[in-house]
């Protein structure tokens, strides 16, 4: 399936959503939904229990993983979530890693209303062309997040709804009890060099002469790593 034709396919899904919504009182339905990211009530249960995501801790190595591994069974856990369409999660001796794009299926995935933080331009979707700026048809296959006619991406985890984020981690916990820190990223750069780990698990590559990469990777992401990480597909360019 074509990236325009999965589009068609969630513009779809939204659709019926919306039609359904008639049936019943909107506020209510949207409250009582499992679907809502937005804290539409003063008690929002997804918030009742404590922050299942993020740093817990100031150990200024929490992101000096001995060794990281790809889940499968989480990715799919996490990717079947309202309003995710695709998961990347990896786990570590220590935390969990989780890398996602959106559908806006559901309602209230970005922190705010307007198109602050998003990293797409779909209109080319209309155009029957992939990059509308320049008219091409050509795009990088490699590469699961793109800035034209893809799936959703947002710069900065604070562009995602605490909520989304807060059902993310409850997920990821509930499945991985074990880890100390839940960290989730929408951003567009950290999407794709996820998915170069995750080529490497499912070809069944092992993953240990790759941890110093990944760390470097989830440090920059979400601690205050100053190396800036580089693509794995560059890297074995650079050292084949």
């Amino acid at each position: 399936m074509t990236t325009a034709q999965r589009l068609c396919s969630a513009a779809a899904a939204i659709a019926l959503l919306l039609a359904s919504l008639t049936a019943c009182n909107y506020k209510s339905y949207f409250q009582k939904s499992a679907q809502d990211y937005s804290s539409r009530t003063a008690n929002d249960p997804k918030m009742s229990q404590m922050r299942s995501y993020g740093s817990v801790t100031a150990n200024p190595k929490q992101h000096e993983n001995r060794y990281f591994e790809f889940s499968s069974a989480l990715s799919n856990k996490v990717a079947s979530l309202p309003g995710i369409n695709t998961a990347l999660v990896f786990v570590t001796d220590k935390n969990a890693y989780v890398a996602i794009m959106t559908d806006w299926s559901a309602t209230g995935t970005k922190a705010n209303g307007d198109a602050r933080g998003r990293e797409q331009d779909n209109t080319g979707t209309t155009e029957g062309v992939y990059n509308v700026t320049n008219g091409s048809s050509k795009w990088d296959n490699r590469q699961v997040a793109t800035p034209y006619n893809s799936y959703y991406t947002h710069k900065d985890a604070s562009d995602l709804s605490t909520e989304l984020r807060q059902v993310i981690g409850t997920t990821v916990r509930k499945h991985f009890p074990r880890a100390q820190e839940v960290h989730i990223s929408a951003n567009r750069e950290f999407v794709n060099q996820s998915l170069e780990y995750a080529k490497e698990a499912w070809m069944k590559k092992s993953l240990a002469p790759l941890t110093k990469d990944f760390n470097t990777l989830v440090g920059y992401t979400f601690g205050n790593g100053n190396e800036i990480p580089l693509p794995l597909y560059l890297k074995k360019k650079t050292n084949p």
